[in-house]
């Protein structure tokens, strides 16, 4: 491990570097200087131009981070880093993402417990397990009170944020760690209600009792946004309807739900069933009415191209329901199984008792079994089922298809039922530069294949509380209409454990008194303000904003995956646009995922992830970094063990070559004047040194990287910067270091070792700088060895430090001949540094002028002693080569 002194400037270069340590050594420098804080008075002094800020995702907290999060959080340090030494002031805070479904069921499986409203607080209560459960079936949970559930929820979050801010250090994240949130703090949840609240006055948030999807595991209410189609097993049932001229046959994978049916539906321009129109049938076993009508999203040809219309079972009878006004005949409940008690549009029908003894109250799939057995009696079940994969709507985080169920639920509008709204959310986003391009194309689709509003309320408890409360009328039934709202300077609020203004705890559920509502808002409901919880928009304790929120709102970049557009970014454009009436950023560089070796996306539920720990142990953080550095915004990147092990090589070469740059000494020891290179110089003095051509050469070429570094950042294309550096990087080792080190040791007088050891100094503080943002360890390390302050904190580099009029074409055919004279040595079995009396070098006639220019050099480096020639050919090669091995040392 590399020494270092409890002060950031190291006293020597060590005698034998090592990336061994410096993770450790260099984070806890950068956290006691505070290297990465961001400077508050200076950004507010300078104003909204000279800052850089970032809307850093808060990675959910809930278990272990894994490679997408190292691989996405490296491309956005990579910027931060860039900017930062550009000379902007870098707003980059992080958020930990705590509360929701994932949390929840990790606290479930965790301690083995579920949480259940009606039982009451335990103050000395201890959870049965705590990471030893032997089973995560609900059945086998132990019920315990809200209050004692969320205070399990906030012990295990806590602790996953512990592990999750060390690895985050560990990777060299410049995050500033003084601007952080929790999305279940108290100023985090002051913030989403107070946005809540404003949406509700504007009329953008309403409540309506309607059909939505249920999830029946986690037992709560789910977006439009969360929904994710896997296919699911069931089998198609040919079944006959009774119409007056004779059967009318349907095709259905839910016959169980035969006894919610309100109507056929048939495309309006199937020939097959026009004459039925207008008239009606009747249901097999139950026998009741419902009309056959027209609607354009029936499929002619799907099935027997005539669809029953049950209220729910999938969103196109949602659809059916809501356009051709049916009635609401809703037999599912919210635990999924089908409701006991005889549905009133059955009582009296021959089927009365077969609901009662053999349907109610069973789970769907119990259900079916039974209305199969009866079809099959009754002879209205045609055939046998045909078993098929049918696709089905889940939950992203679920196990089990989703119901539709008719319940009370808070929405904010998001253009999915309204046009003017839709095409002005379209227009946000056309407001948005996405990076890669290509991705504003999915947020168009989505936006404008959206078919309901955004439903925000969750039947949870870990979550921001829904901070309304409903007055209790005469009877003791809730006021829906009139909500109590709180004032903002109260929040935050929870209506489930405070009395609203007026009111006393005592007069909670009483008839004239109050009710709170009982759910939470969805986590993207939170996490859609995250510019605002970060950037101050509302102060702790007050409802006015910070002045620092004018200083980083709008912010610069949203970086995220390209999977939570629908979700994340979307959510967060519409909260921006109804608070603030502009974007929320005005750049959104999108991620893509990690694959494991066989392409396929890595997830928990697939059992490919990779944890990033060891990993990182292993291999170096700067490492990793350079892995996922190399994997373009947009893009699905492999998970390549290999690619880090070239990083980690380049690294050790930074270190190596950088010593062995830093080992000839200071130019102005050989420039004729004794003079010394000032302690902590700014290199200012180093470009007036440089007067050989292959020096300026070499220089010429890295003002082209220069050039293509910033261009690549500046065109968020990191990955370029990093190519071009890397490539000048290997040749500046590979060709001159070799060509240069004769004369940098003074081999050809002090004018020429000053021009090559300034010309060192130049490239290698260039090339530090290059790679800085990409592997902050070893850069860091490096430039210590010469000065007191971090390479992060210097300037980025520009062309002008670099002495012009170099001509590139030098240094490529010199380290050409190089190459092919080293060869010539290796075909020959002798070492490098055998001499060579005399070689004739084969060159187009164009490289020949160059081979003149630099041949001082380049026969110090190949050891080329006698005669050289040069003939003109198509490609670089060597001819008439006399080798002279040198005797090896005697022991």
């Amino acid at each position: 491990m590399t020494e270092h002194p409890s002060s950031p400037r190291a006293a020597r270069i060590p005698d034998r570097p090592s990336l061994d340590g410096l993770e450790d050594a260099w984070g806890q420098v950068w956290e006691q200087d505070g290297t990465f804080a961001f400077p508050r008075d200076a950004a507010l002094a300078a104003g909204r131009d000279s800052v850089f800020s970032i809307d850093t995702p808060p990675p959910t907290a809930s278990g272990s981070l894994h490679m997408g999060h190292v691989f996405s959080y490296t491309h956005t340090d990579c910027m931060a880093r860039y900017k930062r030494m550009a000379g902007l002031h870098v707003f980059y805070p992080i958020g930990w993402d705590d509360n929701g479904l994932p949390t929840e069921k990790r606290v479930q499986n965790y301690y083995g417990v579920r949480g259940d409203a009606s039982l009451p607080y335990d103050p000395d209560f201890q959870p049965p397990f705590r990471g030893d459960a032997k089973s995560s079936r609900a059945a086998d949970e132990l019920p315990i009170s809200r209050q004692n559930f969320i205070e399990l929820c906030d012990e295990l979050t806590v602790e996953d944020e512990k592990a999750f801010e060390s690895l985050f250090r560990r990777l060299g994240f410049s995050l500033d760690w003084s601007i952080s949130y929790r999305t279940i703090d108290d100023h985090s949840r002051a913030t989403s209600q107070q946005a809540f609240l404003r949406n509700v006055q504007r009329g953008e948030a309403y409540q309506a009792e309607a059909p939505g999807l249920w999830d029946v595991t986690f037992q709560t209410a789910v977006a439009q946004a969360e929904l994710e189609a896997r296919d699911y097993p069931g089998a198609y049932h040919r079944v006959a309807f009774h119409g007056a001229d004779g059967p009318v046959h349907i095709e259905t994978t839910r016959p169980e739900l035969i006894p919610s049916c309100v109507a056929l539906v048939a495309h309006p321009d199937d020939e097959r069933y026009r004459p039925l129109f207008g008239s009606t049938v009747r249901t097999p076993l139950f026998d009741v009415e419902v009309p056959v009508v027209a609607h354009p999203a029936a499929e002619m040809d799907k099935g027997a191209g005539i669809a029953m219309c049950c209220t729910f079972g999938d969103l196109t009878d949602v659809l059916w329901w809501r356009e051709l006004r049916l009635p609401t005949r809703s037999v599912v409940t919210r635990t999924g199984r089908l409701q006991t008690e005889l549905p009133e549009w059955l009582a009296g029908s021959p089927g009365a008792d077969l609901y009662t003894e053999q349907v109610g109250g069973k789970t769907a799939f119990s259900a079916r079994e039974a209305i199969v057995g009866a079809l099959r009696e009754s002879g209205d079940l045609d055939g046998e089922p045909v078993p098929t994969q049918r696709k089905a709507n889940f939950y992203e985080r679920g196990e089990k298809p989703l119901e539709i169920v008719t319940t009370r639920q808070w929405y904010i509008r998001n253009g999915g039922r309204e046009r003017e709204l839709n095409d002005r959310l379209v227009a946000q986003g056309r407001a948005i530069e996405f990076h890669p391009a290509f991705m504003r194309s999915r947020y168009a689709n989505w936006v404008e294949g959206l078919n309901g509003d955004w439903l925000v309320s969750r039947q949870r408890f870990f979550g921001v509380p829904i901070p309304v409360w409903y007055p209790l009328d005469a009877d003791g039934e809730p006021d829906h209409d009139h909500p109590i709202l709180p004032a903002e300077a109260d929040l935050p609020v929870d209506p489930a454990a405070q009395a609203p203004p007026g009111y006393t705890e005592d007069r909670r559920g009483t008839p004239g008194g109050f009710v709170g509502d009982p759910d939470v808002l969805d986590t993207w409901a939170t996490s859609s303000l995250t510019p605002q919880i970060a950037g101050g928009w509302r102060v702790p304790g007050s409802a006015d904003p910070d002045p620092l929120f004018a200083a980083v709102f709008p912010m610069d970049v949203r970086p995220q995956a390209h999977d939570i557009i629908r979700t994340w970014l979307f959510a967060t454009v519409v909260r921006s646009f109804y608070e603030h009436g502009t974007v929320p950023w005005t750049d959104a560089a999108i991620s893509g995922w990690i694959l494991d070796p066989d392409r396929k996306k890595m997830s928990k539920s697939k059992g490919n992830v990779v944890t990033p720990e060891d990993v990182v142990k292993e291999h170096s953080a700067d490492a990793v970094r350079y892995w996922a550095a190399s994997g373009r915004l947009g893009t699905d990147a492999a998970y390549d063990v290999g690619q880090m092990k070239v990083g980690r090589r380049l690294a050790i070469k930074i270190l190596n070559a950088s010593k062995f740059a830093l080992s000839f000494g200071d130019p102005l020891e050989v420039a004729g004047d004794g003079a010394r290179l000032p302690e902590g110089h700014d290199g200012d003095v180093l470009p007036d040194l440089v007067t050989d051509p292959l020096d300026l050469s070499v220089l010429a070429m890295l003002r082209d990287v220069v050039e293509r570094a910033t261009a690549g950042f500046e065109s968020w294309d990191y990955t370029r910067s990093l190519e071009a550096t890397e490539s000048f990087f290997w040749t500046f080792c590979d060709d001159y270091l070799e060509l240069v080190k004769d004369r940098a040791y003074g081999g050809r007088g002090d004018a020429g070792a000053a021009s090559a050891r300034a010309t060192l100094r130049l490239a290698l503080d260039v090339v530090l700088r290059l790679f800085a943002p990409v592997l902050p360890y070893v850069t860091e390390e490096v430039w210590r060895w010469t000065r007191e302050d971090s390479v992060h904190l210097a300037s980025w580099p520009t062309v002008d430090e670099l002495p012009a009029g170099g001509d590139p074409a030098v240094l490529q055919a010199v380290g050409a001949a190089l190459a092919v004279v080293r060869k010539a040595k290796s075909e020959a079995k002798v070492g490098m540094r055998a001499e060579v009396p005399t070689a004739t070098i084969v060159a187009p006639a164009d490289l020949i002028a160059h081979l003149h220019t630099g041949e001082a050099d380049l026969r110090a480096a190949g050891r080329l002693t006698g005669t050289l020639d040069y003939a003109e050919g198509e490609t670089v090669a060597t001819r008439d080569v006399e080798l002279v091995p040198v005797a090896k040392p005697a022991r």
